[in-house]
């Protein structure tokens, strides 16, 4: 949706880029980790003024919605045993199921080019199931990705073994420091879109260092997803919870610096990265993989969101919607936060 908004202000409008390079550009935020559209605002930012423009439009298109988020998380902490906020998540945490799950399916019939490929996500998502880190999971498909290229241009047989590794058990303080440091290395390897994020944080904070609960999580991504902007801003509601206000501050600059680092140094390099046919092998194994993470977090996660029939309702009502007819996402949020108002209000009374 930021995409499109921004192909139409930028392209159409404005006329401060040509169609060709708007999709030039597009295309590298697919070759480096974060999140897309705020590296396409930032793309945007560098051509029109250098670094200055970079920092400027990267800042005036994550701060909204940071401010936003964070204020949402303030209400969370302080009313959110209440009734009224527990009903509107309990509608919404559902369809935010779902959303994510048709998201992995939508860009896994692009991404899955191959019998092979397709292969490798299912070995990704076994691997992320039984205990595999998001972050070496997505560094193994990658690898293999580029293994099986050259091997294909030597015309010779390759195979490829997928480690699994379990994660390392928990043991660092929930400390700003280790907040930040988490943050940023989430920032500086996601690939695969907004969504992956939750595989990411589920990984790191839940199962990991146990700084959050699944609920939380759920709750934090269902926030990300009712407000405007990057849904990397679900960063900035996990910060508040973990450490209140600097929490949430250091938790959105850790998360969204790597954007910036990686869209000011390849920009220049974009013509470069998109003709190179390794990089678009490992980034074949690394899209497969993160669409196999956003698929198993999603079946992972239900098990929090779809917990009696009228949530299980809402969730096939909402699959239909997403996958039969394409409603806008945003509405079908919209509908889960009235529709679980509803009903909680109705047992209440």
């Amino acid at each position: 949706m930021h995409i499109a908004m921004m192909e139409e202000e930028v392209v159409v409008r404005r006329r401060w880029l040509k169609r060709e390079e708007f999709l030039d550009f597009l295309g590298a935020t697919n070759l480096i980790p974060g999140p897309n559209s705020t590296e396409m605002a930032i793309h945007i930012g560098r051509v029109r003024r250098g670094v200055a423009g970079l920092t400027v439009a990267g800042v005036s298109f994550i701060l909204p919605a940071a401010v936003l988020v964070a204020c949402l998380a303030w209400g969370y902490v302080r009313y959110g045993g209440l009734p009224q906020v527990s009903a509107l998540l309990y509608g919404v945490k559902p369809v935010v199921i779902v959303v994510i799950a048709q998201g992995a399916w939508r860009l896994g019939r692009s991404a899955v080019k191959s019998a092979w490929l397709g292969a490798l996500g299912l070995g990704a998502a076994l691997a992320f199931a039984l205990g595999a880190d998001a972050l070496l999971t997505l560094a193994v498909a990658g690898g293999i990705g580029v293994v099986v290229h050259r091997a294909r241009i030597k015309k010779a047989r390759g195979s490829g073994l997928l480690l699994l590794v379990p994660g390392t058990s928990a043991g660092a303080t929930a400390s700003l420091g280790w907040l930040f440091l988490m943050m940023l290395k989430i920032g500086a390897t996601m690939f695969g879109g907004g969504y992956v994020l939750v595989a990411f944080l589920r990984s790191d904070l839940v199962l990991r260092l146990k700084w959050l609960t699944e609920q939380q999580l759920l709750d934090g991504v269902a926030v990300g997803q009712v407000t405007p902007g990057p849904l990397f801003t679900t960063a900035t509601f996990i910060g508040y919870l973990i450490g209140r206000g600097g929490g949430a501050i250091v938790a959105t600059i850790g998360i969204f610096l790597p954007a910036f680092v990686f869209v000011g140094l390849s920009g220049p390099l974009v013509p470069r990265l998109r003709r190179s046919a390794t990089a678009g092998a490992a980034l074949d194994g690394i899209n497969v993989a993160a669409l196999a993470l956003m698929m198993v977090v999603s079946a992972q996660l239900a098990r929090t969101a779809v917990v009696d029939w009228v949530t299980a309702s809402i969730a096939l009502i909402s699959a239909v919607l997403l996958f039969r007819y394409r409603i806008n996402s945003a509405w079908l949020v919209l509908g889960g936060a009235v529709l679980g108002g509803a009903m909680v209000a109705a047992r209440l009374s």
